[in-house]
């Protein structure tokens, strides 16, 4: 009889494995269709996350709501020291003295600094404006020339005080090609101010007060001393005879009594208006013993108001392009 219970026990234990067995598999089948069932009603072939559905799906309008900043460290300002701490002993041991670290001196590696402008090349470029080799120095309160670097090229020192001009003034410029010297106060330039300057081109003296014209340089090209005070007296004899570059010849606005011959075959324009020119000879402009002569160069000659009556001398243009502008 107590065999037959033991069997029996052991029968029941049997079958309560096997049920459990069927049970536990049974679970965990029926959870992934419970999990799926949340899921029926997303349609998620068609999703598709664009910039334009983005705020369709996300609601930003309330973002600063969703978070509690209270809880955030305190703010730490800028420029403030460092609590100091309460043990003393937690501070990092940084060495001695000796075992800090030496500030190295610069190398050659790092940036390169722009060289030292000598010091002939400053008073100028402070006074004026230097661009190049340009130096501008208009309406500046200048009473005289300022040195000058000696790259100067171009020089304008025009609507000034100026009142002389020394030869000192651009001594060893050889560069210089053009001076404009426009609406100063000049009454008086040294008779080497100019000649010594192997590059001058131009130079424009107009609205001045010269009574002399100074020894020109034979590179000179255009020369523009109109409404001055020159008389004829204050021009060298033949003083442009040797000017073979000379093209602009502008003295218009003076008082000068005749016409400053001879002038050099390269001349195209000759202003001489506004003078006192009563006369002129037959040689001023043609030569008279040669008639087969043509001077094509010579297209511009003003002599309008002056006294002279150009009809007088109808042999002195023969070998003009053109008839001089004036009364005739």
């Amino acid at each position: 009889r107590m065999r037959s219970l033991a069997w029996l026990g052991i029968a029941s234990l049997c079958l309560g494995a096997a049920w459990a067995v069927p049970a536990k598999e049974r679970r965990k089948a029926e959870k992934p269709k419970a999990d799926l069932a949340l899921y029926e009603n997303l349609d998620l072939d068609n999703y598709d996350l664009t910039l334009d559905s983005y705020g369709e799906i996300l609601d930003l309008s309330n973002y600063e709501e969703l978070y509690d900043y209270g809880d955030l460290a305190p703010k730490i300002e800028v420029g403030t020291l460092a609590p100091r701490p309460k043990d003393p002993t937690a501070l990092p041991n940084l060495g001695t003295p000796a075992e800090t670290l030496k500030l190295q001196s610069p190398t050659t590696a790092g940036p390169v600094r722009p060289a030292p402008v000598p010091p002939q090349d400053l008073p100028s470029c402070l006074l004026c404006l230097c661009i190049g080799t340009s130096v501008y120095c208009d309406d500046a309160n200048l009473e005289h020339i300022p040195p000058l670097p000696l790259e100067t090229t171009y020089l304008y020192a025009r609507f000034n005080r100026i009142g002389v001009i020394r030869a000192s003034d651009f001594m060893g410029l050889k560069k210089l090609k053009r001076i404009d010297l426009t609406s100063n106060f000049i009454s008086w330039a040294d008779a080497d101010a100019f000649r010594l300057l192997p590059s001058l081109q131009e130079l424009i003296l107009p609205e001045n007060r010269l009574t002399a014209l100074p020894e020109l340089p034979r590179s000179i090209v255009r020369l523009d001393a109109r409404l001055n005070r020159i008389p004829s007296t204050g021009l060298r004899p033949e003083a442009f005879r040797d000017l073979k570059q000379l093209q602009f010849l502008h003295l218009s606005d003076n008082q000068l009594d005749y016409i400053p011959v001879p002038l050099p075959e390269s001349l195209r324009s000759l202003h001489l208006q506004n003078n006192n020119i009563q006369t002129m000879h037959e040689d001023t402009f043609c030569n008279s013993q040669d008639h087969s002569q043509i001077r094509r160069a010579l297209e511009d000659i003003r002599l309008d108001g002056n006294p002279i009556n150009l009809s007088l001398f109808p042999n002195a243009y023969f070998c003009l392009p053109r008839l001089p502008t004036g009364r005739f």
